[in-house]
């Protein structure tokens, strides 16, 4: 229940359909789709689509998709894989004789084949309603059309002008006057709008064959890259089996490997071991936390990779023993000091997107380029941005998640669903990178351990273990004494240089008919209902 004396945006509730975004627009959208006619997976397409075009920073049509689907509220949960494969051609031995210890950000090597067109054309044929065409115009009339420039979206766009000055097309489209746009000012991408058209068109083909797969296949290779027109044209996601675990009396459902949403399987599991009462932001409930998180991503960073390329545990990193063993290492008098070193960085962009519409279908949706404009490589001829997931492989031989021909990378991209009795209780998920394990496990058990309407629990203040040790990082609204008592634990603290995170959940009040849903204060969105 919402405790008005703290300062946190309302819950939305409607009757008939909801949409959760981190952009106006975007929700906007989501509502008019299904206001013509559209289902739940039409409008989080659409809304999607319009993120591509008006937060260029945190996703685009250059990125991968994951997905659950939830048909007619039920807790029969469909998993779309939607992640893209490195080149055919791209073996470990490339870094070694580059003698690269990383995959370099703004480079053809950090650029697997995107994955999220072929994702929307093959979820939109499945369970779709309206014309595919239908569902791109929005989009498309705002990257020609032009949208105004939002708070959130200025702030990290600004970050990454030195990025996008490094490339000459990006320069041109995202720096028209040689820095981000302001607030409040216009913007548009033509080339875009003239690549969504053609895949309006032809769908999965206007994208991964013709003038537009042969401009970024062509621009990659210029730069050094590996790439070929026949990766683009073998691009495939898959339909998996989502893994579960149950928490509190709900089962949660997340995406398997190769994405990290089984190691916000693992933290609940972890967490379940310890009684939740209190406060939520108490030195012992945040020491808790933040060990479960180092511990699971130890695990992550060990053993999560591409199924199809690498043997991974997942019975093991689910079972009861292993959650057993963790939370018993965790010590309430100091910080653990033993923990293999955490091999990926913090923070990353994404959007993601939360529909649930009048016949109770249910979609948790995400798409993503990784870093704020991923690489910051842009093809001249369709204007897509490329991401650079395939920073996420190691480059260190033998390693499970080891970069390799037509393999995918670890994936940080999760969406999450939460059932029980049958139903679909909540679509949900968390934005932010490497965060978004934690921050599952986060929102999950604030909503059930704690009670909180879902805006109260997405509100909360963050803090997110680093690489660096004991070393975390926190929003500054974390208490002072209560991170005073944790570095007497042995933990240090440092400010996070961004907001640490952002969520979308979407709750079914199966008993009233309703609908309650909460959308990420930290970023420029917002849950709306019809």
């Amino acid at each position: 229940m919402r405790n008005f004396e703290k300062p946190t945006r309302s819950v939305a509730v409607s009757r008939h359909a909801m949409a959760a975004t981190s952009h106006p627009s975007a929700t906007l959208t989501a509502l008019q789709v299904m206001e013509r006619g559209g289902n739940a997976m039409d409008a989080a397409i659409a809304a999607c689509a319009v993120q591509c075009v008006v937060e260029p920073g945190s996703t685009g049509i250059g990125g991968d998709c994951f997905a659950l689907y939830a048909p007619g509220g039920s807790d029969k949960v469909i998993a779309y894989n939607g992640s893209g494969r490195t080149p055919a051609a791209l073996m470990a031995d490339w870094f070694d004789e580059r003698r690269l210890t990383e995959v370099p950000r703004q480079s053809p090597a950090a650029v697997t084949i995107p994955g999220a067109i072929d994702a929307w054309t093959r979820l939109h044929s499945d369970y779709g309603q309206l014309p595919f065409a239908d569902v791109l115009a929005p989009a498309i009339r705002l990257a020609e059309g032009g949208y105004a420039i939002t708070p959130r979206v200025h702030r990290d766009w600004s970050l990454e002008e030195k990025l996008l000055a490094a490339d000459a097309t990006a320069a041109r489209i995202f720096l028209p006057s040689g820095r981000a746009p302001k607030i409040g000012e216009v913007h548009r991408q033509l080339e875009l709008a003239e690549t969504l058209k053609r895949v309006a068109a032809e769908g999965r083909d206007g994208f991964y064959g013709g003038p537009v797969a042969e401009d970024i296949v062509a621009y990659l290779r210029s730069l050094g890259g590996l790439h070929t027109m026949e990766d683009f044209a073998n691009a495939r996601g898959e339909y998996v089996a989502p893994v579960t675990t149950d928490f509190r009396g709900y089962t949660i459902h997340e995406c398997p490997p190769n994405g990290q949403g089984i190691i916000a399987l693992l933290i609940l599991n972890i967490l379940s071991r310890f009684d939740a009462h209190g406060d939520p932001q108490s030195p012992d409930r945040l020491h808790i936390e933040i060990e479960a998180t180092r511990l699971a991503y130890a695990a992550r960073d060990a053993w999560i990779a591409d199924p199809d390329k690498a043997k991974v545990p997942v019975d093991e990193l689910l079972s009861d023993a292993l959650a057993d063993r963790l939370a018993a290492m965790i010590d309430l008098k100091k910080a653990l000091t033993d923990l293999p070193p955490f091999e990926m960085p913090l923070h990353r962009d994404t959007v993601y997107i939360s529909v649930v519409d009048r016949d109770r279908n249910a979609v948790s949706f995400i798409n993503s380029i990784f870093d704020s404009f991923g690489t910051g490589l842009v093809a001249p001829g369709s204007g897509v941005i490329l991401h650079n997931r395939g920073q996420s492989f190691s480059v260190k031989p033998g390693h499970p998640n080891c970069v390799g021909p037509s393999k995918r990378p670890l994936h940080t991209i999760i969406p999450g669903m939460m059932t029980r009795n049958g139903r679909v209780e909540m679509p949900f998920g968390v934005m932010g990178g490497y965060y978004q394990a934690l921050g599952h496990a986060h929102l999950i058990s604030k909503v059930l351990d704690y009670g909180m309407d879902m805006q109260e629990a997405i509100d909360m203040p963050r803090v997110m273990p680093t690489s660096d040790g004991t070393r975390v990082e926190a929003e500054h609204t974390i208490d002072g004494a209560t991170k005073a008592e944790l570095e007497r634990r042995g933990f240090t603290f440092s400010p996070a240089g961004d907001p640490i995170g952002g969520a979308q959940a979407i709750q079914i009040d199966w008993e009233n008919g309703t609908l309650i849903g909460a959308s990420e204060s930290r970023k420029d969105g917002i849950a709306l209902g019809i």
